[in-house]
């Protein structure tokens, strides 16, 4: 006997994996959208490692002070005697100062004077030995000088140096700048190191 296959029905057998195929779908969605979440959630959760860098503030031009007219003498014939305006001098050593790169250039290996860059100065020991942490990462080899200045405390100075030639410094000083990080030129006497 033969049997009609036309009167069959095929279109409930398309159906049942028509309608798997949209669940299917769905819960696809529903779990990348649960994982993106939570990746998401996870990520804001975590400190941020990269923090912006603060932008240098630039000093206003420094006018110069008017000349000073000359003070009369005292009355009994002598002269008025002259103090100090500031004290600052008194307080910060004397051994150290900045320094131009003429004063470098002029300076020869056989003087009694080094220079040296320095890249911050800080109170805590943490923060200094941060940024000794962040040079070594860009390959400059600095360290940390602990100092102690009258009324103003304990002074944790990142240098890098001392430096024999000026292209050598140059340079140094150049790749910081290109990583972010400010120098100051400072020369220092050999004899009171």
């Amino acid at each position: 006997m033969s049997r009609d296959y036309k009167s069959s029905d095929r279109k409930s057998t398309s159906r049942s994996s028509g309608g798997s195929l949209i669940i299917g779908i769905l819960i696809g969605l529903v779990l990348g959208l649960g994982i993106a979440l939570g990746v998401a959630w996870y990520i804001n959760k975590m400190p941020n490692p990269f923090q912006p860098r603060p932008q240098a503030v630039k000093p206003d031009p420094v006018k110069p002070a008017p000349a000073e007219v000359a003070k009369p003498a005292a009355k009994d014939g002598k002269t008025a005697e002259i103090k100090p305006r500031f004290d600052f001098y008194k307080i910060l050593p004397g051994v150290e100062e900045p320094a131009t790169e003429q004063q470098l250039r002029e300076t020869k290996a056989a003087s009694k004077e080094s220079f040296y860059l320095q890249a911050g100065a800080f109170q805590n020991a943490p923060d200094a030995d941060n940024l000794k942490a962040r040079l070594a990462l860009i390959g400059m080899q600095a360290s940390v000088q602990t100092t102690t200045l009258p009324d103003r405390g304990v002074w944790h100075r990142v240098r890098l140096g001392p430096y024999g030639s000026v292209e050598e410094l140059n340079r140094t000083r150049d790749t910081l700048k290109k990583n972010g990080v400010d120098t100051t030129l400072i020369k220092v006497r050999d004899a009171d190191r």
